[in-house]
């Protein structure tokens, strides 16, 4: 085997993408476009479930609703945060404020989306979060 065989195997390497929306359709498509752009795709209809998957550890990215019953999606990210795996997050919306905005970007989080997503947005916020749980 030569070395850049191995570094090849590693370029490779499909990042893990958490979608957590408890809307079956919004997880149905999150699921077709991300597959589509390589990403290894695992969707949860709410927090409790994404905190207790195996898929938690792997997560280079969390896609999160900002309404959700239970857990929100700003819930779920301050519960990363305050037990120390603070996953790149991208949260979204469909009822958009702007002071929750302002306070989600200064509290860390990579992107405060609009539904329906603009896909090239979505994109770009994605490869900076992936990049970013990458950065050693």
């Amino acid at each position: 085997m030569a070395a850049s065989d191995g570094l090849e195997v590693i370029l490779f390497e499909q990042s893990q993408i958490s979608v957590v929306d408890d809307d079956q359709s919004f997880r149905d498509s999150m699921r077709r476009l991300l597959k589509s752009l390589d990403y290894a795709v695992a969707v949860f209809p709410s927090a409790a479930e994404f905190l207790v998957s195996p898929k938690l550890a792997a997560t280079a990215c969390l896609v999160a609703d900002v309404h959700m019953p239970a857990m929100t999606g700003i819930e779920l990210y301050k519960h990363l945060i305050e037990r120390g795996d603070p996953i790149p997050t991208i949260l979204v919306t469909a009822y958009p404020d702007d002071g929750v905005q302002e306070r989600m970007l200064t509290l860390g989080v990579e992107c405060y989306l609009r539904k329906p997503l603009v896909e090239t947005v979505l994109i770009d916020c994605l490869r900076s979060a992936v990049a970013r749980g990458k950065a050693p």
